[in-house]
């Protein structure tokens, strides 16, 4: 009876054990505002993106180029440096930016960086490649009239099981032109983590 009751209780405690340790998955909608951790997340960068492509749009730098050019102007998302204390994918919310660009439909995005040396390339290739007919030609890009680049800055702030982290998020938008800054935003979030 002894070894029965032994053999119960070691069986409930492996069972206890390898429950604890089993990982469950469960799929959420991607809308869904999730922070576990208290590091930059989705959810930051794309409610940053928002409201500072929202800041950007407001400002008179707007209005004084469509009054002057009388056309939409064209911008180009630059760099965003991460300079904060995390390992930030910058592109991912560079991505967030141009979308909020993209679907406001005030201004005219290019294409910026490495993709547009992979447009060229391709461009290239069509050269060599392609029907006349339809090959791209070269010298039609659309030049930005403005870039926008940036950084993402934190503060840790750490005591016993407590912490508080601060992201600065800073964007500038420059005229290709003249290199006047038209534009400075920033967006601010702070997270109190205990754990």
């Amino acid at each position: 009876m002894k070894t029965l009751k032994f053999n119960l209780f070691i069986a409930a405690i492996l069972a206890l054990s390898v429950q604890s340790c089993m990982r469950s998955v469960s799929r959420v909608d991607p809308e869904e505002e999730i922070d576990i951790s208290g590091r930059w997340n989705d959810v930051d960068s794309k409610l940053t993106a928002e409201t500072m492509v929202d800041q950007v749009l407001g400002e008179i730098w707007l209005k004084n180029h469509m009054t002057e050019k009388k056309e939409k102007p064209v911008v180009i998302v630059g760099f965003v440096k991460n300079k904060s204390h995390e390992h930030i994918d910058a592109e991912t919310f560079i991505k967030d930016v141009e979308r909020t660009f993209i679907t406001s439909q005030k201004v005219r995005l290019v294409q910026g960086g490495e993709k547009r040396e992979a447009v060229r390339g391709e461009r290239a290739d069509q050269q060599d490649n392609s029907s006349v007919s339809t090959m791209k030609k070269w010298g039609l890009e659309i030049g930005a009239d403005y870039m926008m680049q940036g950084s993402i800055n934190s503060i840790v702030d750490a005591l016993d099981r407590k912490k508080v982290v601060y992201y600065q998020i800073d964007l500038e938008l420059t005229n290709m032109e003249t290199n006047e800054i038209v534009w400075i935003g920033d967006k601010k979030i702070k997270k109190y983590v205990k754990n």
